[in-house]
């Protein structure tokens, strides 16, 4: 551990003792990063790449080691961190389809009792954004059609050892931050809220795929690479092609992934993927050293969590999108005046929970109904009264891209229950993530007495068949929507989104295939 951090640690262990300094409200400064897999927060994810600054989030602050997204995509995730509702609610469904503009969120909330705030950096929670072809490759998952979709994960290597910034928007909108810090310490008295968005560790669009390409190139610079101890990256295994769940494996091929890719591919990726990681972690030090600097950090509350996971090549796929750990599984480190240090938090909890447990921090009472629940007793000092016992499982579910099924995940306990589109025509998955790790083996035939409790449990939460067919229903109107609105242009239009296939070849199949499916016959 580096001198400054060191440093941090002492000054907060003198300082950081009342929840509230001088009786007053606290800062809240949360950093949220883009796919950022959470199993690197603690033990023994924890060893493989250098990460300062989230370490001394572990060492003084509260590390959950059980933490979820509700939608393991960037835009459906923040919907629901920002909402505190779960998507269904919301009808957040994919990237382009989320919270509406006049949506409140708990930062209007501060702002309304007393807070200055300050969103910077990537948002990402309302309708509208994203590419043509996010949107409707989203729109048009259930077409019997199988397209690759995105380019095949590379590396690239730039700079070298005296490389530091790389991705240079996040460096500046943490510059920028860092000043907001400084400002607010030298013009007023008043709690803040500060919220800084991060692009890394997500991959970079893959410039040589053209401009509709997505984020399959994992970039560096050596400097970042030395952080990590190649020695510890392990190779994921992977079932075989023909043992893949069928959903597993739509999300394989439309991912790029279904080829062959040799080890040091594997180790590449993986390693460049963690190298970004240490990246976003000077990032998140930068900004608790200007809170540092200022005199500040002693009365702030600092939070550290992300959108989703990596899969990093982990069931032969990269990106998001998928319910099993690397994708669904992220980090939230919560440190502040008055909180356990050094506490490791096993119950389960996911983002919609940040919603009321930021406003509990802050002595704010929520309005209307929250799917979340407050954290505040299970990280704070003193004896805190919840009117709602956080229950023991939570919900994430896609309706997005690359997957063509809505997909259901509810962990419990050792168990995690994936349930797909009405519950009959895809079948389900169950791991029990306690022994299965790697979550290799499905058991669901195995425990039929398992898998019907969490079925009835899930039920009970979302009616999930109904849900699904919601989503089909805006699925279809929204794409013949689309194609209406690009008119005669459609053909030019469609043909040039970023399919990786000879669309010369496959352009009339596809076609039959979309009307059959507008027609409802598919």
């Amino acid at each position: 551990m580096n001198k400054e951090v060191l440093s941090l640690i002492f000054l907060f262990q003198i300082y950081g003792q009342s929840f509230c300094r001088n009786g007053t409200r606290p800062n809240i400064v949360m950093v949220m990063s883009d796919a950022f897999d959470g199993r690197l927060t603690f033990d023994p994810g924890s060893k493989v790449v250098k990460l300062p600054y989230v370490n001394y989030l572990r060492e003084l602050g509260t590390t959950f080691l059980n933490a979820y997204t509700n939608s393991p995509i960037c835009c459906p995730s923040r919907a629901a961190m920002w909402s505190g509702q779960f998507v269904h609610l919301t009808q957040s469904w994919n990237n382009y389809k989320c919270l509406d503009a006049n949506a409140t969120t708990w930062m209007d909330l501060l702002e309304e009792n007393g807070y200055v705030t300050k969103s910077m950096g990537k948002l990402d929670y309302t309708s509208g954004s994203h590419s043509v072809s996010n949107r409707v490759e989203a729109w048009t998952r259930d077409v019997q059609f199988l397209l690759r979709q995105e380019g095949r994960p590379v590396t690239r290597l730039v700079g070298n050892m005296s490389t530091v910034r790389i991705m240079t928007k996040d460096w500046e909108n943490t510059d920028k931050a860092a000043q907001w810090i400084h400002q607010r310490a030298a013009s007023s008295h008043q709690p803040f809220a500060l919220y800084l968005g991060l692009n890394l560790p997500h991959p970079y669009k893959t410039e040589s795929l053209g401009p509709t390409a997505g984020g399959s190139t994992f970039l560096t610079s050596p400097y970042w690479l030395k952080k990590v101890s190649s020695e510890l990256i392990t190779v994921p295994k992977w079932l075989p092609v023909d043992a893949m769940h069928p959903v597993d494996f739509y999300s394989t091929f439309t991912k790029n992934c279904s080829g062959v890719f040799t080890v040091e591919e594997i180790k590449s990726i993986r390693a460049f993927y963690y190298a970004m990681c240490a990246e976003a972690d000077a990032m998140l030090g930068q900004v608790i050293s200007a809170l540092r600097e200022t005199g500040l950090l002693n009365n702030t509350v600092v939070i550290f969590t992300a959108d989703h996971g990596e899969m990093a090549m982990e069931h032969r796929q990269f990106y998001k999108m998928s319910m099993f750990e690397g994708s669904s599984h992220v980090p939230l480190m919560i440190m502040g005046p008055g909180l356990m240090s050094g506490l490791q938090v096993n119950r389960i909890v996911s983002l919609v929970d940040l919603y009321p447990t930021v406003l509990d921090i802050a002595g704010v009472a929520a309005v209307g109904h929250l799917s979340g629940h407050s954290l505040l007793p299970l990280l704070s000092k003193a004896r805190v009264f919840s009117k709602k016992q956080h229950p023991d499982w939570v919900l994430s579910e896609y309706h997005g891209c690359n997957v063509n099924a809505s997909t259901y995940m509810l962990r419990s306990g050792r168990w995690k229950y994936i349930a797909y589109a009405d519950g009959l025509t895809v079948p389900p998955q169950l791991f029990d993530v306690t022994l299965d790790k790697e979550e290799l083996h499905n058991v669901v035939l195995k425990f039929p007495d398992v898998q019907a409790h969490l079925d009835k449990l899930l039920r009970g939460i979302v009616n999930y068949p109904e849900v699904s067919k919601h989503v089909h229903l805006y699925n279809r109107k929204a794409f013949g929507a689309w194609r209406h609105s690009v008119g005669t242009n459609y053909s030019q239009v469609i043909a040039n989104l970023r399919w990786h296939v000879d669309w010369q070849k496959d352009a009339f199949a596809y076609e039959r295939a979309i009307d059959k499916w507008l027609d409802g016959s598919l």
